[in-house]
């Protein structure tokens, strides 16, 4: 059984991998150059590096998205939002204090998780205890999230001026590696101890599949789906973290803007059905890399700035019909013809 697990593991991670490897073949095409790595100031920069570090929020959202894609057959489109209000927080307890110390921060990181908590709290229990419809239960955040943050902030867009939390959004003296790449490989690390150590898989993507059969089987489909939405809030304070850091200020407009959108279709790329069930964690963060890298690829095929989102739309409606079970039935169903014909 595990064989046939870890071969339907590597099936799913086929087209990401193909997708991401075309995103490649196409830089390599237009500069030869393009793994190249420089070191400035003990650090290393180049395209690797700063796609890595680009997609780090990218990255942990996705991961979020997953489980509460896989549980609840739906998707969170305030995930930006609850950022944007836990990183609010986050900042806020650092302005609040006298001295901003390692301690400092750590308490305000642990403070905004607390409301990210929260925040998947309440999401999970419009959908699980409420039956509301994923994408509805998350549009009321989405709507007045941002003016949650704006009044959080104060009406301001307060500076971090701060060398802690800029080695946290950038380098730390004598390591190469930018903080926020490490810091992800570590949120990905812990995740993945999680699915090893417990049987959280298991039950959502049981919970995903069947209601009825896993409530059968033991499992209460409403803690899971509660669950997998507060490990989401924990994800956009992670992220909100990262990214507040990583400006070196808190804008409760921009922060993270749009991101709902890239962490859905990171989930999608990833070869993780929109619909619940099976998922595929390691596809979801090769999916949030592809994103990166295309956004990149974009800029550096000269593609102007707002005219990005058109092509990546296109790109998007592209991987969706290749991606789509009626044309892969379609080409099943051709092959069987083709083969009959042959025998023939």
């Amino acid at each position: 059984m595990n064989t046939a697990r870890h071969k339907g593991s590597i099936s799913h991670l086929v087209f990401p991998l193909s997708i991401l490897g075309i995103l490649i073949l196409i830089n390599l095409i237009k500069g030869a150059d393009y793994f190249s790595i420089t070191m400035i100031n003990g650090a290393m920069y180049g395209n690797i590096p700063n796609i890595l570090f680009g997609a780090s929020e990218l990255v942990i959202l996705a991961i979020g998205m997953t489980f509460v894609t896989a549980s609840s057959r739906g998707q969170d489109i305030s995930v930006g939002v609850a950022a944007a209000i836990t990183s609010a927080v986050f900042v806020q307890v650092l302005l609040n204090a006298s001295e901003i110390t390692w301690f400092i921060i750590a308490q305000g990181f642990l403070v905004s998780c607390v409301v990210g908590i929260l925040i998947g709290a309440f999401n999970g229990s419009l959908v699980a205890i409420f039956k509301v419809q994923p994408m509805v239960a998350t549009l009321i955040l989405f709507t007045a999230g941002r003016s949650i943050s704006f009044m959080i902030d104060g009406k301001l867009s307060p500076v971090l001026a701060n060398e802690l939390t800029s080695r946290i959004g950038g380098v730390i003296p004598g390591i190469p590696i930018q903080t926020p790449i490490l810091l992800t490989a570590v949120f990905i690390a812990l995740i993945a101890l999680l699915l090893k150590t417990t049987n959280i898989r298991l039950y959502v993507e049981t919970v995903g599949i069947n209601e009825k059969a896993a409530r059968l089987n033991g499992i209460n489909p409403v803690k899971i789906k509660f669950l997998t939405y507060v490990i989401l809030g924990l994800c956009c304070a992670a992220a909100g973290f990262l990214a507040v850091c990583k400006a070196g200020r808190h804008d409760s407009v921009n922060i993270l803007k749009f991101v709902e959108m890239d962490a859905i279709l990171a989930v999608a790329i990833g070869g993780n059905a929109l619909s619940g069930g099976k998922f595929s964690i390691s596809g979801s963060i090769i999916g949030a890399y592809t994103i990166e890298v295309l956004s990149r690829t974009l800029l550096r095929l000269e593609v102007g700035t707002e005219t990005i989102k058109a092509f990546k739309a296109v790109f998007i409606i592209i991987l969706m019909i290749v991606s789509s079970p009626a044309l892969r039935e379609y080409i099943a169903r051709t092959r069987l013809r083709l083969r009959t014909g042959g025998a023939r």
